[in-house]
């Protein structure tokens, strides 16, 4: 009898002692999870930059007696958009625009694409001034006329980021001042501006 009451209690205390040990494992499992998703897996920004800007084509011509300015103008752009996180970042459909003095005058699509892990993915994209969306703006002969002609290059790109089962919503903008000058084809004065957010 006192056999068995030693062996019920043996029992009885590796069972509490599993039982201890599994819950101490699945708690430094849910910190060790925790820490993973605050520091290494946390989500960060997709950072878009302007690599480099170019003039693909300008044309200009002036109706001096009607005060008026003929203009084609279609820049050549070279983004790269960086994912630091160490998942995937899927992006939807986008849109580059070219405003000038808060009018928009031109836009060109950017497809839907993934960009993997730590990766930083260039792309291309060809703007050009819609001439027709300008012919009611009294600034632009004046403008061109003096040589210089002020534009903003805008993007948006909208995005997930799957994180440890989570869906994370990024969306990430560049804005881009710069100066056309008409004289010889070239682009100046250009500053950018970055956000994005969560």
């Amino acid at each position: 009898m006192d056999v068995e009451k030693a062996n019920h209690k043996r029992n009885r205390n590796r069972t509490c002692c599993c039982v201890g040990t599994t819950i101490c494992i699945i708690i430094a499992i849910v910190i060790l999870i925790l820490i993973l998703a605050l520091t290494v897996f946390k989500a960060k920004r997709p950072v878009i930059s302007y690599d480099h800007m170019s003039i693909e084509d300008l044309d200009v011509s002036f109706d001096i007696t009607k005060f008026k300015v003929h203009l084609n103008v279609t820049l050549d752009i070279d983004l790269s958009v960086k994912n630091p996180n160490k998942a995937g970042f899927k992006y939807s459909n986008s849109t580059a625009f070219l405003n000038y003095r808060g009018q928009l005058v031109g836009e060109v699509p950017i497809p839907a694409d993934q960009i993997s892990a730590g990766e930083t993915k260039p792309m291309n994209v060809s703007l050009t001034l819609m001439a027709d969306r300008l012919l009611s703006n009294s600034d632009l002969y004046s403008d061109v006329k003096s040589g210089v002609l002020a534009l903003n290059s805008n993007i948006r790109i909208s995005g997930k980021v799957k994180i440890l089962g989570l869906k994370i919503h990024a969306v990430s903008t560049s804005s881009c001042d710069f100066s056309v000058f008409v004289s010889n084809q070239t682009i100046r004065d250009q500053t950018c501006k970055y956000k994005t957010q969560f």
